[in-house]
């Protein structure tokens, strides 16, 4: 029977029904958002940075005993403290902050030029399918090349400058950033395509307002690989381009802690290159993607899981 004849019969029982729909939803809210909700924001940081902090005191702990205990060779294998202090006069001298202003101005800016190339391109790639069967596996092609076979066909072509280190840049961080977005597109329900294009919306509004916003999670997810992709290919464009009229970078630094075979200087580099990475993370990418999953729902899993 039609539930508006069983309406119009039992106008009690449609009553009820409504308020059991409502006490429904209220409940599929409530188990959505709840978990996520009753963390604090304090305990929340606490929870992410704690456990790193600790395992980073446990492995200086267990470096600073291995030195004092097997008393190695000073010039093979430093202990903490003179890693330390060869950050500390690197840090006075004025070597490092000028090293990692250089390579940070770099970074940023190659990747925020990889993103305006790499979005436009991930999009038409998405919506137009030939060219995506005739440029998809060129552009994983790339992705896979590790951005260093570039240097030396850069280094011909630009010289030794600034332009050689942001095409070794572009070249690792574009086609990352360009697959993230076509594999977010994928995940697009089609409906949603079908609502845009009844409503009225223009292939171009529809790619921009409603395929791109309902895409994010995998576009963000490229744009984090994208970030790490860039970050290594600048370290390698500037550990072999030396010289010319390139900057002083953290590449250059590591290169010339090296030739004078001072071990402690380059772990002080390699631990300021990590450092750097991981804060780059954690405080750019890590809040948008949390913002992003919870207010989507996606967090139900995680918080329910702790």
């Amino acid at each position: 029977m039609p539930p508006e004849v069983i309406a119009q019969r039992d106008p009690e029982l449609d009553a009820r029904g409504r308020t059991d729909l409502r006490t429904l939803e209220a409940g599929l809210d409530a188990l959505q958002t709840g978990d996520v909700s009753s963390r604090s924001g304090v305990r929340r940081i606490l929870g992410g940075v704690v456990p790193p902090v600790i395992l980073v005191i446990v492995l200086l702990l267990a470096w600073q005993l291995y030195t004092v205990v097997a008393h190695p060779r000073p010039d093979l294998a430093p202990g903490p403290l003179d890693v330390l202090g060869s950050f500390g006069s690197a840090w006075t001298s004025g070597r490092l902050p000028v090293a990692v202003l250089t390579s940070l101005q770099r970074g940023v800016l190659g990747f925020l030029i990889a993103v305006a190339i790499g979005t436009p391109l991930g999009l038409l790639l998405a919506e137009v399918r030939w060219l995506r069967r005739a440029l998809g596996p060129l552009i994983s092609g790339l992705q896979v090349l590790p951005s260093v076979a570039w240097v030396p066909a850069a280094i011909l072509w630009f010289g030794l400058t600034d332009a050689t280190v942001y095409f070794v840049v572009l070249m690792g961080a574009v086609p990352s950033i360009t697959n993230g977005l076509v594999s977010g597109v994928e995940q697009v329900p089609p409906q949603l395509r079908r609502v845009g294009t009844v409503l009225g919306a223009s292939r171009l509004q529809l790619a921009t307002r409603v395929i791109l916003p309902a895409a994010l999670p995998g576009y963000l997810a490229g744009l984090k690989q994208g970030w790490a992709f860039s970050w290594r290919s600048l370290m390698a464009a500037e550990i072999i381009t030396v010289g010319g009229t390139i900057g002083f970078g953290l590449g250059s630094m590591l290169q010339q802690s090296r030739e004078l075979a001072d071990l402690a200087a380059v772990l002080t580099t390699i631990i300021t290159i990590l450092a750097i990475g991981i804060i780059v993370e954690l405080l750019a990418f890590a809040p948008v993607e949390r913002r992003l999953l919870r207010r989507r729902g996606l967090l139900v899993a995680t918080a329910v899981g702790r």
